[in-house]
């Protein structure tokens, strides 16, 4: 009996009947059998009022098998679980209506009697299998299915009667094919089906999404039993998968356009950077694929040498930009790459606590930027300051002055005989005198003084910490230097001589404006003693310890 029962293990569909302690009976469908319990459907549940089916009855099956006692473990809906317990004898001497009765059978011997230790635990697994949202399949180790719960048949529109049928899984596949499931076309329908079979027989964990013609994504996963046979779970990921469709499409986007963008999570880690962010810092693959936090990302750049900053000041900078994403700070950042790029970046907070980070090459907008400062700002001719730009930093140094009352002295500067020069020898001579002073000047002053060319050859030089006597001191040097160096041309030597006017800022002054017109007159001072000297003209006592508002 025993090997029979092994053979009908998991019968589908197998009609029987419940015998009640009075003798009545009502009729059930076998739905699963093993040794030691079964799942039994039976409409009667489902009527109106359902019938109360008692806690231990007997069950007979069309066939030739003995009665068997069954307990009642789990009711769900139709469908009762049993743990068969004994061969019932009671049943053999209960009266029953005839057609009731199956054929005479001998009394099997007890020992053949199914034992069931631990069934109602086997049973309970089985009806919570039968519950859950997930599809759950067992084969046994010739890929035949062993049990196939509610929520693969839903999901696979599988009928019970196929479901009960310990179909292979092979079988499945082609009920999956025959109903149109995959999204596979009609030329790749059998090697997909056998790449299936493949993995499934080798036991291979990693999960699978299968796509659906009705749109949806189901994940399957194989896991290897002990006794050689396998459990495949199959969960519906749709939104999950669209997800990660849309992220894909969205990093694929990234990846084609030319400015570089990095997306931080809540702790800082980079979670993805495009094409071009990972050229322009220089992160491999590698790298990236560690998830790695943002000081990381800037620790690695600065070893591959991507940034154009000294070494000495490295440190401050990858401090100060962890600092400024940190904190979300958004505004724009120019940002020194190497082969004297300019990279600005600018930090987003994203809903959610994570960054984005844009990087834009800008070094063609900063040199044009550039460009155009310094035409605005510097005498063509000469490359010192002009007019325009003179007064800006003139009236910033003015402002310094009346704030601190620190020495600030102005030195006017025109070369002598200059008309002569320009008339006699022609304007590019005149240009080359001009070109040659400017050398002299620039050559000769502090970094901190400002040098310009106002016009013609008229220039001049605002002295911060220089009281007027310094100034003096420059004047003369100047005037020697020009005397020492005369201009030498395709065609003569000519001697250069300057005229210069000192002055010395006082709180008296009005402004800057005073400050240049008590310069302009030792600069007449000078050329009315006869040029080729500095002068400067007595300042006026201060009356007040207050500068002129």
């Amino acid at each position: 009996m025993e090997e029979r029962r092994q053979a009908s293990r998991y019968a589908a569909s197998q009609s029987g009947r419940i015998i009640f302690g009075d003798g009545h009976t009502i009729p059930c469908t076998l739905r699963n059998l093993s040794t030691d319990g079964a799942c039994l459907q039976v409409e009667a549940l489902a009527a109106s009022p359902p019938v109360a089916i008692p806690e231990t009855f007997d069950l007979v099956l069309d066939g030739d098998e003995p009665d068997l006692r069954c307990s009642l473990v789990w009711q769900s809906g139709d469908r009762i679980g049993v743990r068969i317990e004994t061969l019932s004898h009671d049943a053999v001497r209960r009266p029953r209506a005839a057609s009731a009765l199956p054929p005479h059978r001998p009394s099997p011997d007890p020992q053949d009697l199914p034992s069931a230790p631990g069934a109602g635990a086997l049973i309970r697994l089985m009806a919570a299998l039968d519950e859950v949202s997930v599809g759950i399949v067992l084969l046994d180790h010739d890929l035949r299915a062993e049990f196939i719960n509610r929520a693969f048949r839903r999901m696979w529109l599988l009928p019970d009667s196929a479901a009960d049928s310990r179909p292979s899984f092979l079988a499945l596949m082609h009920h999956g094919r025959d109903t149109g499931a995959y999204e596979v076309t009609d030329t790749d329908m059998e090697d997909y089906i056998a790449g299936r079979v493949a993995q499934i027989r080798s036991g291979t964990s990693v999960p699978r999404d299968l796509r659906l013609r009705s749109g949806e994504v189901v994940r399957s996963q194989c896991i290897v039993l002990p006794s050689g046979g396998r459990m495949l779970t199959y969960t519906y990921v749709t939104d999950i998968v669209r997800y990660v469709d849309k992220l894909e499409v969205l990093h694929s986007a990234l990846d084609q356009v030319e400015q570089g963008v990095v997306l931080l999570d809540p702790q800082f880690h980079a979670q993805f950077m495009n094409r071009a962010a990972r050229q322009l810092w220089e992160v491999a693959d590698e790298v990236l694929a560690r998830k790695p936090s943002f000081t990381e990302l800037l620790n690695d750049s600065h070893r591959s040498g991507a940034y154009g900053i000294p070494a000495d000041t490295l440190g401050e900078f990858i401090a100060q930009r962890i600092a400024g994403v940190q904190a979300g700070d958004m505004n724009p950042i120019d940002l020194p790459a190497k082969g004297e790029r300019t990279i600005r970046s600018q930090c987003a907070v994203l809903p959610g606590g994570g960054r984005m980070i844009t990087y834009t090459d800008v070094t063609d907008l900063v040199r044009q930027s550039q460009d155009l400062e310094r035409l605005a700002t510097t005498d063509s001719m000469t490359g010192l300051c002009n007019r325009r730009h003179f007064q800006s930093l003139a009236d910033t140094e003015w402002s310094r002055f009346q704030r601190y009352h620190r020495p600030l002295s102005l030195l006017a500067i025109d070369i002598d005989h200059f008309k002569s020069i320009n008339d006699g020898n022609g304007h590019d001579v005149g240009d080359l005198a001009i070109v040659h002073v400017a050398g002299l000047l620039a050559n000769t002053v502090r970094r901190t003084d400002v040098l310009a060319r106002l016009g013609g050859d008229e220039f001049m030089i605002l002295l911060p910490e220089s009281d007027l006597a310094n100034a003096l001191v420059l004047g003369e040097r100047l005037c020697a230097l020009a005397r020492a160096s005369p201009l030498v041309t395709d065609f003569a030597t000519l001697p250069i001589s300057l005229s210069i006017g000192a002055a010395q800022a006082s709180l008296s002054q009005s402004g800057i404006a005073a400050l240049i017109k008590r310069a302009d007159e030792g600069l007449y001072l000078a050329k009315a003693r006869g040029r080729n000297q500095v002068a400067a003209v007595a300042p006026v006592p201060v009356k007040s310890d207050v500068a002129a508002e």
